[in-house]
């Protein structure tokens, strides 16, 4: 008898399997019990019909706990009725481990609780269903890059010194002097682009971020693109078409993980389409102004901006060229006004907000110096990257998508924490 997957079940169909899965709810009456199998691949209904098995096999059907691990043996049929078409009829049901008072149960609980059981929680179908995405789109993003001819480099984790915001960082020592936890593994990787071109990062990155906020996580997932030779129009290209390459990945493999999530696929489809519209900074200002939302030029976009923003287009948008004031050290200025940078954030539809920030980088020597004691940072600490300068510079982009937020996005989740298997929050660090 073969072992199988429950999402292999479509190819073995009118065959005697052996399926090796926990119980995630049951029901049953006197003549018929109805089992939801789960094994890690997909959920399916084991029916056991008390006329076609031994008293034994049905009473073990009848009594068995939620989350009890199980070994089942039967035949696949077509399911019409399920969204997921298959089903097996149950000859033999053994019992691997029992599950005693499992906490989470078919009735309502609050968020706190289901984080304090994240270990649990994650058996669920939705969060099942979400974990799938984000695995897709993981899996998407290598394939994505690897077509485009980019290199894979993987910057530390521990640095000395500060990407962006230093007052975002987590401090740890390191033998005798201090060191940090990357909050992006950005200025590494325009070393990586300096000697092979075109390269990515897939990583996590920590922000010391005091944020409650739906679209906030303290460590998260980031991919970093860096790339030689290419200005800001260069990479918004190459940041739409990841994009959609996502969306369209997860259409095409993740189709009952969106079934389940209720997620509506003629809207994702429209997200397929390039170009994406793109605003300037100017223009979203006047826009946002002539709409009632008090914000004056110079100042950063909240949520509420951001989303009225995108309201405004039926697909992602880039607001383009932001004042030099809020932005990192490391961009460009436009060249021609010292306000604005050569800059874009992509703002997701639905309310998502920011998926991705990036910039052309700053590839003069002396500016990038004025700029780093413009900042106050210790110039010394950046030393090695101001070589990138010296030693044959050239004009480089990047950017960095937040893995989290897109999956978020993709798979219509209403927040954050339910976008990575165990969330580090402001006020959570278990389980």
């Amino acid at each position: 008898m073969k072992k199988i997957q429950i999402i292999e079940a479509s190819k073995h169909v009118g065959e005697k399997v052996r399926i090796g899965a926990w119980i995630a709810n049951k029901r049953s009456s006197g003549k018929i019990a109805f089992l939801n199998l789960r094994d890690g691949s997909a959920f399916f209904q084991g029916v056991v019909v008390k006329s076609e098995v031994s008293e034994e096999v049905f009473q073990t059907a009848k009594n068995i706990t939620q989350e009890s691990s199980v070994w089942v043996e039967g035949t696949i049929q077509e399911d019409t009725r399920s969204k997921f078409g298959y089903e097996i009829h149950v000859d033999s049901l053994e019992v691997i481990g029992e599950s005693v008072d499992y906490p989470i149960t078919p009735k309502e609980h609050g968020t706190e609780f289901l984080m304090d059981n994240r270990h649990l929680w994650l058996r669920s179908s939705k969060q099942h269903a979400v974990m799938q995405v984000r695995n897709e789109i993981i899996r998407a993003t290598y394939e994505f890059y690897n077509k485009e001819g980019f290199t894979k480099i993987d910057p530390p984790i521990l640095t000395g010194s500060a990407a962006e915001n230093t007052t975002e960082l987590f401090h740890t020592e390191y033998f005798d002097r201090d060191a940090f936890l990357s909050q992006s593994g950005q200025l590494y990787m325009e070393a990586g682009a300096m000697a092979l071109g075109k390269v990515f990062s897939f990583g996590p990155t920590f922000r010391a971020e005091k944020s409650k906020t739906r679209r906030h996580l303290i460590e998260f997932w980031m991919i970093e693109p860096e790339m030689a030779f290419m200005d800001q129009d260069d990479s918004l290209e190459i940041q739409e078409k990841y994009v959609a390459y996502l969306v369209q990945s997860v259409l095409d493999n993740c189709d009952h993980a969106l079934d389940v999530l209720e997620r509506d696929k003629d809207l994702l489809r429209k997200y397929t389409s390039l170009p994406y519209p793109r605003i300037s900074y100017d223009e979203a200002i006047e826009l946002l102004n002539k709409n009632d939302f008090d914000v004056t030029w110079g100042e950063d976009f909240g949520s509420p901006e951001e989303t009225f923003i995108a309201e405004q287009f039926d697909k992602p948008v880039f607001i383009l060229n932001y004042p030099k004031a809020i932005k990192p050290f490391y961009m460009k200025p436009h060249p021609t006004r010292e306000d604005i940078v050569l800059c874009a954030d992509l703002i997701a539809p639905e309310g998502y907000g920011e998926i991705i920030g990036g910039s052309q980088r700053e590839d003069d020597y002396d500016a990038l110096r004025k700029q780093l004691e413009a900042f106050d940072l210790d110039v010394s600490e950046y030393e090695w990257y101001l070589d990138l300068r010296k030693y044959g510079s050239v004009p480089h982009s990047g950017f960095g998508l937040g893995l989290e937020r897109t999956v978020t996005w993709i798979s219509g989740t209403e927040h954050i924490r339910e976008a990575i298997p165990f969330p580090r929050l402001l006020n959570r660090i278990y389980p």
